[in-house]
């Protein structure tokens, strides 16, 4: 062997600095993904309160409606299956934004607590309150310790939309009138 012999030195300087470049490459994916799933929670919730905010969901709202109205909107991150089965809503309604209060639905241990979860009749004119929760599993296996804020390895993601129901047209005791 010559006495200056660089051959395979980049190799293993790569060997060195790779397991912290894959981590860090890894991390930006897996933290993209997630920034553009809570965004598209987001705005699938904004569009499914918007349809209780004029009219369009009303009454005796299901569970599963709602559910079905956020989730048809994310099925380019999942499957419509995997949304239903995983989205929990929580829907409250009120008489005025100063009374409005509302459990907490986590538990110490950062689960979700489904049972302070509830999804109230809409009327027009009523102040509501429609929370989304999605715990997003973390596909990184290196990442879920650094990112995960539940239990199993999941980042719960969450949006939110407070609102006051427009004046349904069709409903006999509200007039033209503003609510």
């Amino acid at each position: 062997m010559r006495k200056n012999s660089r051959s395979g030195m980049a190799a293993v300087e790569f060997a060195m600095v790779a397991p912290a470049f894959f981590l860090f490459l890894f991390g930006i994916i897996e933290t993209g993904v997630i920034f553009f799933a809570q965004s598209a929670l987001t705005n699938a919730t904004n569009d499914a309160a918007r349809m209780v905010r004029t009219g369009q969901l009303k009454g005796d709202i299901t569970a599963s409606q709602l559910t079905d109205a956020v989730c048809g909107e994310m099925t380019g991150l999942m499957s419509l299956q995997t949304c239903q089965a995983n989205l929990k809503v929580d829907l409250r309604v009120y008489g005025g934004f100063g009374g409005a209060s509302y459990p907490d639905v986590l538990n110490p241990d950062g689960s979700l607590n489904t049972n302070n979860m509830a999804v109230n009749t809409s009327t027009a004119c009523s102040v509501v309150l429609f929370r989304t929760f999605y715990p997003w599993t973390i596909m990184t296996p290196l990442m879920a310790p650094l990112m995960s804020n539940m239990p199993s390895d999941q980042y719960l993601m969450t949006a939110a939309a407070a609102f006051r129901n427009e004046p349904y047209p069709d409903q006999q005791h509200v007039s033209n009138a503003l609510c």
